[in-house]
């Protein structure tokens, strides 16, 4: 994968190093990230809880492994209500440590910051993810029953099925206390 686009053969020749992680610095980081979440999401709009974020406005970070892309997230922190919302967690080849580092880092964040917790939503279909947040010591805190079908209207290119076939229509959201 090089710098500027998604290919994830790139990163499997890249030498087993670190996963580094720091908020994108420059045009080629912004417009990776852009090709990202038009690649993950359908387009730069996340919407969760009925609300549609731009995600180019909230805060990113992106992890690098032998300086070669390898995942982003973006977050968005509220001290006032003490929630960091985590809006997009990708990692471009699953398993090599991007996903953790990238939810360890936006946990920091969201510390300094002032949050008292971490919290997001995922489809009902999305069982890779349920595993992967629990397991790093995320709850489950509520079941949005056809909120996903609401979000449609604000985001049309949401698909009817998700993953593994399963029909798309509820939020889950999940929480960890920090």
């Amino acid at each position: 994968m090089g710098q500027g686009t998604l290919g994830v053969g790139a990163l499997a020749d890249v030498p087993p190093e670190p996963i580094t992680v720091a908020p994108p610095l420059s045009a080629a980081d912004h417009r990776w990230l852009a090709e990202l979440w038009c690649a993950e999401w359908g387009g730069l709009v996340m919407a969760t809880r009925g609300v549609a974020h731009r995600l180019e406005a909230a805060d990113a970070l992106i992890a690098r492994r032998g300086g070669v892309y390898a995942g982003a997230a973006a977050f968005l922190t509220d001290p006032g209500d003490g929630g960091c919302e985590l809006l997009s967690l990708n990692a471009v080849a699953p398993g090599l440590g991007a996903g953790t580092a990238l939810l360890s880092a936006v946990e920091a964040a969201a510390r300094d910051r002032g949050c008292r917790r971490v919290w997001l939503v995922t489809g009902n279909d999305n069982v890779d993810a349920l595993r992967f947040y629990q397991r790093r010591g995320y709850r489950l805190v509520a079941v949005h029953p056809g909120a996903i079908d609401a979000a449609r209207r604000l985001k049309s290119t949401i698909p009817l099925v998700g993953q593994h076939g399963i029909p798309l229509h509820d939020e889950v959201e999940l929480a960890k206390g920090l």
